[in-house]
């Protein structure tokens, strides 16, 4: 049996009397749950011909080829779907384990040396402070936390959070950074003065990259393969939004300093709630100040204990989160796996709660646009079929897939043909694509004005800086074509032509990349511990800043280099990363594709 919208929206809120029935706003009309078209129809390739010249002319046939390939076996399921999972070679998972054990093992050596000789880094010694008195404070971290971030996190601590002085886009100033205690505090090293000896500074000035700042401090130019800027913004803000920004702080505050509920809400915080739902096709739309709190605090306004989610293994940590914070009983499918999920959703109904067997209050289950550590997209249109068929909610999370996929940047439906009035909760972030801060909740007006006064995010955080909701508003009127200009569209077909480039260059080079064409990250596998540090160091000589990714943040035996490409990137810039990329995957032996020993 079909509910009827209202019914199902009731339920999604878990509103079953009358009483709990008053939550939704009296102003809001009974709404109809309209079917809104996201744009699916077009999936054919942009017609270059009306953009000035095509950078990737000599291979124009074989990118559209490869990417027709993906979205056929992937999104369109025209095609059979082939295991998108690399085999993990032997020799890889061996020497891993063998890694992990040789760090393991010295550093449990230096620790018995360092409680025997008095002596070490990491030695505790007494304190006036009462906090280190464990007799009546608990320790802070578990024992194996506490080594793991000693003895294996910090050895390579210089490879995480550089900090740079300059804007973040294509190309980016990352500051150096220095060590006395072998890497467990990291300093600015400041200017060349503060060095030594000449022959260090010697080594700093005659490197290729090196550059000196205007206050003297001294910094290395690279090519930014690792943060998030895919439409590029970070590049031509002064043309593309920085008269609209800058405009703003004559009439409003940089922070409102106040929840929305209460003086946190400006002109601009509902023409971007406007804006948002306009480009989604949703009725309305909410915005919170932070994308990881989005999660973390929508989920449990939405489900509690006697509600069921359903989520991807391998979602965002935020979803964890937010559902661990929710109360309601959690089930995970394998990742894109459509029939483990329908598996689930069998069971969940027939078998109800745990012990009483009496039948869940709703459903709601959780997926990804784009899986950030993996670039693979979501399997959107089989799973919006299964939840329909079972009566379940989807939450989409489009953190990296909104700006980024579809013929006008539509996001994961839009590229997997389906339409947003399929999706019942639609979230986003405006960190990735639109160079700004903050996340949002695209849906149905009731649902909107329920979370307005029972999400957390929204009811005692402090709201988004207006000056932040006039660079969501630009960047998205330029993105839709609303500033008079096609810089939208060249946006949107750089960063597909770039991110299809980038990825199939790698693969030529015989290095495991996982994910899709179409997607803009590409993770690289490295596996084995040391590698990390290796591969982050190797590229940060040769002037390209990457980010690697270890243990625990992916399973131990995957560990991986993960690429972000831009818009802002020209081939030029990415053609030389790849040279040097090549010349660190001969060095490191990565060529796991094409030989077992790398």
């Amino acid at each position: 049996m079909t509910l009827k919208p209202k019914s199902r929206l009731r339920r999604l809120l878990g509103l079953s009397s009358s009483r709990d029935r008053r939550i939704l706003s009296d102003e809001v009309p009974e709404a109809e749950v309209s079917s809104t078209s996201s744009g699916i129809a077009s999936h054919a390739s942009v017609d270059h011909s009306e953009f000035e010249e095509d950078p990737y002319d000599d291979v124009r046939d074989r990118l559209e080829d490869l990417s027709a390939r993906d979205r056929s076996r992937y999104a369109a399921h025209s095609e059979p779907q082939e295991h998108a999972e690399l085999d993990l070679p032997p020799f890889a998972a061996y020497t891993t384990y063998l890694g992990y054990a040789v760090l393991i093992f010295c550093g449990h050596v230096r620790d018995l040396f360092a409680r025997l000789l008095g002596h070490g880094r990491y030695l505790r010694r007494k304190t006036p402070f009462p906090s280190d008195n464990l007799q009546l404070f608990a320790p802070l971290l578990k024992s194996w936390e506490n080594f793991y971030t000693r003895r294996l996190y910090h050895r390579i601590q210089d490879c995480f959070n550089r900090p740079i002085a300059s804007n973040p886009g294509a190309s980016i100033q990352v500051l150096e950074r220095v060590s006395d205690d072998g890497n467990k505090t990291m300093q600015l090293l400041g200017s060349l003065k503060d060095l030594s000896s000449d022959r260090q500074k010697n080594d700093y000035a005659s490197k290729s990259h090196f550059v000196e700042l205007s206050d003297g401090r001294v910094a290395r130019s690279c090519l930014n393969l690792g943060s998030y800027n895919y439409l590029g913004f970070g590049d031509d803000w002064s043309i593309t939004c920085e008269e609209d920004v800058c405009g703003v702080l004559g009439d409003l505050p940089v922070s409102n300093s106040s929840p929305r509920s209460e003086y946190g809400t400006t002109v601009l915080h509902r023409e971007v709630e406007e804006i948002v739902a306009r480009f989604l096709g949703k009725e309305d739309a909410l915005v919170l100040n932070m994308g990881f709190n989005t999660n973390c605090t929508t989920i449990p306004a939405l489900v509690c204990r006697g509600d069921l989610l359903i989520s991807d293994e391998l979602n965002h940590t935020s979803i964890v989160n937010g559902a661990r914070a929710s109360g309601a009983a959690i089930r995970t499918f394998r990742h894109n796996d459509v029939k483990h999920l329908e598996d689930i959703l069998k069971e969940a109904i027939i078998m109800g709660r745990p012990r009483t067997r009496r039948p869940w209050n709703k459903i709601l289950v959780i997926v990804e646009g784009i899986y950030s550590m993996e670039g693979e997209y979501c399997d959107l249109s089989n799973i919006v079929q299964v939840c329909k068929k079972y009566g379940a909610y989807i939450y989409l999370d489009e953190a990296h897939s909104i700006g980024a996929m579809g013929p006008t940047g539509r996001g994961c439906t839009e590229y997997c043909g389906v339409e947003t009035a399929d999706i019942d909760i639609m979230m986003g972030t405006f960190t990735k694509s639109f160079g700004g801060m903050g996340g949002y909740i695209a849906a149905s007006k009731d649902v909107i004005s329920y979370l307005r006064r029972t999400c957390s995010g929204s009811s005692h955080h402090n709201s988004l800086s207006p000056v932040v909701c006039q660079q969501v508003i630009t960047s998205f009127k330029v993105v839709m074509g609303e500033d008079g200009t096609n810089i939208g569209r060249q946006k949107i077909q750089s960063l597909r032509d770039n991110s299809n480039y980038f990825r199939m260059r790698l693969e030529e080079m015989g290095l495991h990349v996982l994910g899709h064409y179409d997607s803009p990250i590409m993770p690289v596998m490295l596996y084995n511990p040391t590698k990390i540090a290796a591969f982050s160091r190797e590229c940060f000589k040769r002037g390209l800043a990457v980010v690697v990714v270890g243990f625990p943040a992916v399973p131990i035996l995957t560990s991986r280099a993960r690429f972000c490409i831009s818009a802002g990137h020209t081939r030029e810039q990415l053609d030389r990363a790849l040279v040097e990329i090549e010349e660190v995957a001969d060095l490191l032996k990565l060529r796991y594709a094409i030989s077992t020993f790398g």
